[in-house]
Parts: C-alpha cells; structure tokens; sequence
C-alpha cells in the first residue's frame, strides 16, 4: 500500500503543478523587478577597462551571459549585432562566462562582437549574484536599474519579436 500513497501524492503534486499554470522552461527569477546585483569586473579586451553598475545606470541595458566554448550561445550570437542595428540606444553587455581570455578573444574576432562592452566573469562569482542557472541567459533592465525579463536559453528572433521588443 505504501507505493500506492507515494504515487498518489505525485500525482496530487503533479497535478496541482499543472493547474498552477507553470512553464517548467521558464522558472521564476528571483530577481524580476528588483535591482540589478552590484558589480565590478573589467573589460575582456583591457583589464585597465573597469565596468561596474554605475556605467550602466539610466541606460536600457541587454546583458547576456555567454563562452566561446558554448554551442547555444553561437547560435543566438547573430542576433545581437541586429538588436545593435534596430536600437542602437540599448546598451548590450556581454558577460564572458568562466571562459578562457584568449579562446573568448578569438571568438568574438572571428564571428563578431556586437556587445558595447565584454565583461570578464571567470570565476562565475556575478553570473551566481544573477542567478544564472546555465549558459546563454539574457536579462534586460530598464533605465531605472530594474531587471524587467530575463531569458534562459539561446534567444530567438521570436522570443525577441515577442518578449524583448515590447518592452524596449
């Protein structure tokens, strides 16, 4: 009978999950609406280039977490630089995420960089004060320095079409 309760209760679990109208691709963040985390790091490209939460204040800013050693994040890469194009007052700040100086180097050299500024996150000490559960991850702040969406996974042109630009 013991198996029987127990799988009873999953379902009950199950079902109230369900009825709670969750997406399980989309799990809450616990920053939404709240401020971005204090942060300082430097630039990839100059480590005299220093970049903290001040720079980006009063600035809709698009920050994405990315590596050159990530599949996903090569394949939403090319959607940055149209981002760039159409709004060219959003600011995008990429985050090289525990990622090798030179193989992140080469790889923004060889496909691009549409970022305003490359920040280092070698450690993965700020992608932990955001939360970031893997790589890529996007969230968009607006000028008021609040993280108003946040996107795991490589963006796509529907998800920007759809969920971005609305808020932009």
């Amino acid at each position: 009978i013991s198996p029987l309760i127990f799988l009873l209760i999953i379902c009950i679990f199950v079902l109230l999950y369900l009825l709670a109208d969750k997406d399980p691709g989309k799990p809450p963040s616990a920053l939404l609406n709240k401020d971005v985390p204090s942060f300082t790091t430097t630039s990839l490209y100059d480590k005299n280039k220093i970049i903290n939460i001040n720079i980006i204040k009063k600035k809709k800013v698009l920050i994405n977490f990315f590596a050159s050693w990530c599949t996903p994040c090569k394949i939403e890469h090319p959607l940055f630089f149209e981002l760039a194009n159409k709004y060219p007052d959003l600011y995008l700040l990429g985050f090289n995420h525990k990622d090798k100086k030179s193989d992140a180097i080469k790889y923004l050299k060889n496909d691009g960089d549409p970022y305003n500024f490359v920040a280092v996150d070698s450690e993965g000490l700020i992608a932990l004060e955001f939360g970031v559960f893997g790589l890529p991850e996007s969230f968009l702040v607006n000028e008021n320095g609040k993280i108003i969406y946040k996107y795991m996974g490589p963006l796509t042109k529907k998800i920007i079409e759809n969920e971005i630009e609305p808020l932009l």
